[in-house]
């Protein structure tokens, strides 16, 4: 059964060039500037894939693309499930709010109703470890105790689909194993997981399976220990230009 589809998704932006004079400012010259090009890939239920590649290769668009931060340009995205996401550290958090209030506020975006946030509410709190600070605005948090709660939040409501943006590079050696073990828990559970990652281990680790970008496109799909070890050979290789 497949949890996600990504059909022909392309993303355009348009980059302003600098110009000399008051036309500069008349008249801006502007370039195109394509993030993905013509991406295509399936997920199936359960399953945990990996997205590699070098900076600008067009990782983070794609996830920003998937969670709904942004729109393609063309192409069409297809969820079949509640999807929660840890693009960015605190992304979706109110700063004026509490930690405890956030947790309520990020379940009822996901569409969950307030018995089954609080249902869960010790356990997130419990995974977070943040102490007294779960009740202070989480404008005062630490960028640690962001991505502790952040990923607490998007790793405990039930989610059907996970995408994960580098968020285990944040935390300490003991949060990152807490994490790896939580997604193992969501693997074994059915849940689906997209992880993108420069750490190649984790990925090795964390899926069965990667999509290597390159230049906007996905440039390798298959076994993440084989994609990984593709990946490795063209960063190393001589006059490598990624």
């Amino acid at each position: 059964m497949i949890d996600l589809e990504v059909a022909h998704v392309s993303k355009r932006y348009w980059l302003r060039q600098p110009r000399r004079g008051v036309w500069s400012r008349i008249r801006p010259s502007y370039q195109e500037f394509w993030a993905l090009r013509d991406v295509t890939f399936t997920v199936h239920r359960g399953e945990a894939i990996g997205v590699i590649g070098p900076n600008g290769a067009g990782k983070s668009t794609l996830l920003k693309i998937l969670s709904e931060i942004t729109a393609p340009t063309g192409g069409e995205i297809r969820l079949y499930g509640r999807l929660s996401a840890l693009i960015e550290v605190g992304s979706g958090f109110h700063p004026e709010l509490t930690g405890r209030e956030n947790v309520f506020l990020s379940g009822s975006i996901l569409g969950m109703r307030r018995a089954e946030i609080r249902a869960r509410l010790a356990d997130i709190i419990a995974f977070a470890d943040i102490g007294d600070f779960i009740d202070a605005p989480v404008k005062w948090f630490s960028s640690g105790m962001y991505v502790r709660l952040g990923f607490a939040i998007a790793a405990h409501l039930d989610p059907q689909i996970l995408l994960i943006d580098e968020a285990l590079a944040v935390g300490d050696a003991e949060f990152q194993q807490k994490c790896y073990e939580r997604i193992g828990s969501l693997r074994a559970a059915g849940t689906t997981i997209v992880f993108i990652s420069h750490d190649l281990c984790s990925v090795e680790r964390l899926c069965e399976r990667a999509l290597m970008m390159q230049h906007g496109r996905v440039a390798a799909d298959g076994p993440a220990a084989e994609v990984v070890a593709t990946y490795r050979q063209l960063v190393t290789a001589p006059g490598a230009a990624l």
